[in-house]
Order: C-alpha cells, then structure tokens, then sequence
C-alpha cells in the first residue's frame, strides 16, 4: 500500500438548515485498502460520499483526495473514481449494454470486455431495460458501471442494500479481488456489520457527523470489553455504552479485577451499537 492517502478529511462541516449533518469530521483512507465506513442511517455518510464525489460542498474543512487538497473535484479527478450511490438513477429505457455505452465516453479507462464480465458474474440481463430491473440487479448494474473503467478509487454508498444473500456474497468476493489484484482503494458505507468484519482492512465509526473510532477492527476490540458486576472503575477506564467499557489493551492484561466482575470479550456489532449510540438511553414516562 501507498504511504499517501486515497482520502483525507479535516474537519468537515456540513449543515442542512438546523440540521448538523457532518460536524468536524475527519479520516483517512490508506490507497490499496477497502475501509468500512459504519454508522446508523442519518449518521451523515451519505453527505460525506456526496462530498467526496462534489455533488455536496463542505461549508468548512478540508479534503484531500490521492495528496492533493481539493475545493473542487474536477472531471480528471471523478475519471479516477467510480461511484455507487444509494439510489441508482438510469435512464429508463436503456439497457445495460446501452447505459454501459454511455458510461464509456466519460472514461477512458472503459473496459468493454470486463463490463460484458462483471454483468455476467452479478448475473445482469443485457438486453431489458433499466425501468424493468429489480432495485437489486439495478444495484448490480451500478457496481458493473463503477468496476469496468478500472478506477484508483470507489466510493460505495450501501452496496448491498437491495441485494439478496447470494448477490452480496458474489459482491464481496468481487471486491476484495479487485482490491487485491489491481491496487484499487475502496471506501464504502454500510450498517452491515457482518459484511464490513468480512472485507474491511479499517473501519471508521460515525455517529452524528463525528468520527467515533478510526483504526483496524482488531485494534478495536482489544480495547473493549463487557463489563459486569460490583466494581468501581478505575481511572483510565471508560464506559462508551452501557456496560461497554474502554481502556488501552494492556491495561486489560493488567487489571485483577475482584471476584464477581466479569471482563467479556466483545464483537465488531457490539462495538457498533456502543459507538453508534452515545446518546442518553431515555425511559418512558
């Protein structure tokens, strides 16, 4: 992998009226690397995709895209990108091949046969039109258009949402072999926590526009456990949620905790919940 990031972000800032949708995020995605952007629905990573591709401007911080900062992502620059985003949007009465034709005159880099592939491997018809397709062969169909110009970088907004258990098993193994074979970079955003354990090198964890955890999923869980029984927490500890608590690895190792408390290894889902969810647990009146 590249020591120069595919993607940088410095505190960014996005509103949407009163609505704080990013608030002083910031991450880096290492080039060569697939990372799981993790948060709930509303946790503001479609804005940040949207940001990345120049759909949406930040009202404040910076981005970088492959070490150069960036106030506006250029047509070189997006030629160097395939995008998937929640909703896929075709024109109606085109087919695959068509759409694929289309796509082609903005990239260079157009790979014809490996289009013809990849619709093949997602199991896409060529020849029915896109207002005719499921909303998973359409996800299928996205995923085919933003592979075949062999980008350096895609940018992935839910992937499988739609898709049914095969199509996002075939998805994963697609992705991790582009990743490994041709050096690309993905960054994608999902709630599936199972399938981002599966393919992640990294993961970032949102939660209100803010970054939560950035680092490797192992990294992660060395330094939570779930905790249980008498105690009194020592300093040094945190509790993030509940009964997940926080410390440096070693301190763990360390730690002799009376009879009665229990130190419960934790995974990547309970993680997830105990990051996505920092707001205060409210009862009913």
């Amino acid at each position: 992998m590249s020591t120069t990031p595919a993607i940088r972000l410095t505190g960014l800032r996005r509103r949407f009226g009163k609505l704080q949708a990013l608030d002083g995020l910031s991450l880096e995605v290492r080039q060569g690397e697939v990372y799981g952007f993790l948060g709930r629905n509303g946790a503001g990573k479609t804005t940040t995709l949207k940001l990345l591709m120049g759909i949406l401007h930040a009202d404040s911080g910076d981005i970088e895209l492959f070490g150069e900062r960036v106030k506006k992502v250029t047509v070189p620059l997006k030629r160097r990108i395939g995008y998937v985003s929640q909703e896929q949007n075709f024109y109606p009465w085109m087919t695959a091949l068509q759409l694929g034709k289309f796509v082609s005159g903005f990239y260079p880099t157009w790979d014809e046969p490996e289009f013809k592939r990849l619709l093949a491997l997602l199991d896409v018809p060529l020849e029915r039109r896109a207002s005719e397709l499921s909303g998973g062969t359409r996800s299928k169909l996205g995923l085919a258009l933003a592979f075949a110009p062999h980008p350096s970088l895609v940018l992935l907004d839910e992937p499988t949402a739609g898709l049914d258990p095969v199509a996002r098993a075939e998805f994963n193994e697609l992705l991790v072999r582009v990743v490994r074979e041709r050096g690309t970079t993905a960054f994608f955003s999902s709630h599936i926590v199972d399938e981002v354990q599966q393919v992640a090198h990294r993961v970032g964890i949102i939660q209100a526009g803010k970054m939560r955890f950035e680092g490797e999923i192992a990294l992660l869980l060395s330094t939570l456990r779930r905790l249980t029984g008498p105690f009194e927490l020592p300093q040094s500890f945190t509790v993030v949620r509940g009964d997940i608590v926080q410390a440096d690895a070693a301190l763990w190792e360390q730690m002799q905790w009376p009879a009665g408390v229990v130190a419960a290894t934790v995974d990547l889902e309970d993680a997830f919940l105990a990051f996505a969810r920092t707001d205060a647990v409210r009862l009913p009146a």
